[in-house]
């Protein structure tokens, strides 16, 4: 019941209001990329969502486009901006990812959406993680975020399956508010740590 009906009216509820909120603050936000950064200012990217399916996902542009020597895009450590720093270290680059919530690509609460080159490593167990919609935070980002292993996370995404509540979600987004202002779960300068998912990990209780 809660995750068929009331789990949309909540994530439309929460993300309207603050779409129209923060509209200014991003259209700010834009102008400063575009000047100081690039001119490509949304992060644009194809993830599974509900079910596998695939959507795009919308994130502010936090890395140049500096190319090595040999033509290959630099590492991702070598190609954040300063200001893509901040932003990651706050989260504002997820901001654009509300108008994904209002179109229904995903919800406040979930696991986080991977890329879908993924979708044939997972275990049967952790393929759970795609009976509910991806989203913008979870149970994972509030235990770590980055600096936990692919098993720990995919731990706390098929115990949120199991457990979705209206007060677990309500629970989630409270801790994430207060998470938005700490930077012990990213890297130094807000670079995450950016580990590879190669399939196939063992179930850790």
């Amino acid at each position: 019941m809660y995750q068929k009906y009331i789990k949309r009216l909540l994530d439309l509820t929460l993300s309207i209001p603050a779409l129209l909120l923060m509209l200014p603050f991003m259209l700010l936000l834009a102008v400063i990329l575009y000047i100081f950064q690039s001119r490509n200012i949304l992060f644009k990217q194809t993830r599974a969502g509900f079910n596998g399916k695939l959507f795009t996902i919308y994130k502010f542009t936090t890395m140049s486009d500096a190319g090595a020597p040999d033509g290959t895009l630099r590492r991702d450590a070598e190609r954040i901006t300063a200001i893509g720093a901040f932003i990651r270290k706050y989260s504002l680059d997820e901001l654009p990812q509300l108008w994904n919530v209002c179109k229904g690509d995903l919800s406040l609460v979930g696991p986080r959406p991977l890329l879908p080159e993924y979708l044939p490593l997972y275990t049967p167990e952790q393929a759970q993680r795609h009976a509910v919609k991806p989203g913008i935070t979870g149970c994972a980002q509030i235990n770590g975020r980055n600096t936990i292993s692919w098993n720990q996370k995919f731990c706390y995404d098929t115990w949120y399956v199991r457990n979705i509540s209206f007060a677990l979600d309500l629970k989630i987004l409270m801790l994430t508010c207060t998470k938005i202002f700490k930077t012990s779960d990213t890297q130094a300068n807000g670079i995450v740590i950016a580990e590879l998912f190669t399939g196939n990990l063992p179930h850790v209780s």
